[in-house]
């Protein structure tokens, strides 16, 4: 824990749906006496929370896609940690899971400074404290919410606290993590104006209201989950007609998009774009290299039907080197994140789409005995899909909730790949084991054979590890590991 204390409080830029970067002052030169003092203060330390959400989620994938069926490692091996999460070997030791720790406390302890100073500026605009307030709770909830799913109980801070106290506080409970995290989401919900109100890329009452839904999906309490995301559906977001626009710079700031990261080309870009690219470029995207980091498992490609414009919008099947005339040759490789500029891409990147809405108020319906309605939210989805209903779900496929769980899977699998909920997906349906033991990575369309591969995931993986580095800054006994490492 104590790693999210080590770095400073703001950040150097943060880019906001306004397309102006905000540049702050020099660290040092920020003290108490200098800072919190204005609104337009507190409104660069709420950049400097997202900031750290910016940082962190390009590479989120090495944490939650790459140990999942979708991705197995590529002979270029940049990222350390990286195969070891890709076998399910986890340990408490591997920078992966430090780094993501790390930024995410960092981001918590940003949020926490921001509640503390709220009070201090007296100029304030109508409207503008409370929505400070209200994005600083958001990301705080948003934060923990990643933390408790990746580890379980972890520890609470609702506080600016020093370095000597931090080494002193355990981890908290589940349920006292999701009790703050729901407390901060009602609280936002309250605060925050409407999408229509506040920029693109900062937090909205619509997309606190459907992580506050999303949360109640995760602890299994069906009717608030309904409740909120139902409340979504009411406050003006829709899906986009064609899958495939979502992935395009031009079409960033959709009604589909509840809540996402904002990035600018060149000058605060993320590298998403570029890490799956093959290693020799793409023509229009990379003449010169890719990074090539993860391949595209068959589990996940063989998937999809041909009919699925989805396919197309996710898997690139087909690569030549760019400036050739080579004949195109096979090599499957993600490209749903594609855009020009890939090594500093401008293009946005989904948290919450209104798609993950129907499909999760979709689980709540079910759950709740209301089959029919549960059926309706899954096929809006669908349709999207395969433009048209030639291939809706019948209340047949879904007879029983084993039924049920595989096609709700299937379609999260198909529509949320490399979005970052598949593990997630599989975790909390206990469904992990069994997908995880056998997969298959590569794929020979000539010999149409893939390379099938067996794994042996343990019931205690669901949790990753505590990183080894907060265990041991911490004070001895204080922070425990979790069971099976």
């Amino acid at each position: 824990m104590k790693g999210f204390l080590k770095a400073s409080l703001l950040c150097t830029s943060i880019f906001v749906a306004s397309c102006d970067v905000v540049n702050l002052d020099p660290i040092s030169t920020l003290t108490e006496a200098n800072f919190y003092k204005t609104a337009d203060d507190m409104d660069r330390a709420v950049l400097g929370i997202y900031s750290r959400y910016q940082s962190r989620l390009p590479r989120d994938w090495s944490i939650f896609e790459m140990p999942t069926d979708h991705l197995y490692m590529s002979a270029y091996r940049f990222i350390g940690g990286l195969e070891a999460v890709n076998t399910l070997d986890f340990q408490a030791q591997n920078d992966i899971f430090k780094n993501f720790w790390q930024v995410t406390y960092n981001g918590i302890f940003r949020a926490n400074v921001v509640l503390d100073k709220i009070n201090n500026p007296t100029d304030y605009t109508a409207g503008k404290k409370e929505q400070l307030e209200g994005e600083a709770r958001f990301m705080r909830a948003l934060f923990y919410f990643d933390l408790v799913r990746s580890f379980g109980g972890v520890p609470k801070v609702e506080t600016p606290i020093s370095m000597e106290e931090s080494k002193s506080v355990p981890r908290s409970t589940e349920q006292e993590i999701y009790d703050l995290i729901i407390s901060d989401l009602k609280r936002a919900i309250d605060l925050l104006p409407a999408q229509s109100g506040i920029a693109y890329g900062r937090a909205s009452k619509g997309a606190a209201t459907a992580l506050l839904g999303k949360v109640y999906i995760y602890t299994k309490d069906w009717q608030n989950a309904y409740t909120y995301l139902n409340q979504v559906a009411g406050l003006g977001y829709e899906l986009v007609p064609n899958y495939g626009d979502l992935w395009k710079e031009a079409n960033e700031n959709n009604k589909e998009a509840v809540f996402a990261v904002k990035y600018i080309s060149g000058t605060n870009g993320q590298r998403l774009s570029l890490d799956f690219l093959p290693y020799f470029g793409v023509e229009g995207v990379s003449s010169s290299t890719g990074g090539e980091v993860a391949l595209v498992a068959w589990s996940l490609h063989k998937q999809f039907l041909a009919e699925d414009s989805r396919k197309a919008a996710t898997i690139t099947e087909y690569w030549r080197s760019p400036g050739t005339n080579d004949a195109l040759e096979w090599k499957p490789y993600i490209s749903k994140f594609i855009a020009p500029n890939a090594a500093a891409s401008g293009l946005d990147i989904p948290v919450i789409r209104y798609a993950d809405v129907l499909l999760h108020k979709s689980e709540a319906l079910y759950r709740l005995d209301r089959k029919e309605e549960a059926l309706a939210e899954l096929n809006k989805v669908r349709e999207r899909a395969f433009k048209g209903t030639s291939h809706n779900y019948t209340l047949a496929d879904i007879a029983d909730p084993e039924k049920y769980l595989d096609v709700l899977l299937l379609e999260r699998q198909l529509e949320f790949a490399l979005e970052n909920q598949r593990w997630f997906d599989l975790v909390r349906t206990d469904r992990f084991i069994k997908v995880l033991s056998h997969e298959e990575w590569g794929y020979n369309p000539i010999t149409k054979t893939a390379h099938e591969v067996t794994l042996t995931p343990k019931p205690f993986i669901k949790y990753f590890p505590i990183p080894q580095h907060e265990i041991d800054q911490s004070n001895p006994g204080v922070i425990k590991q979790n069971d099976g490492y």
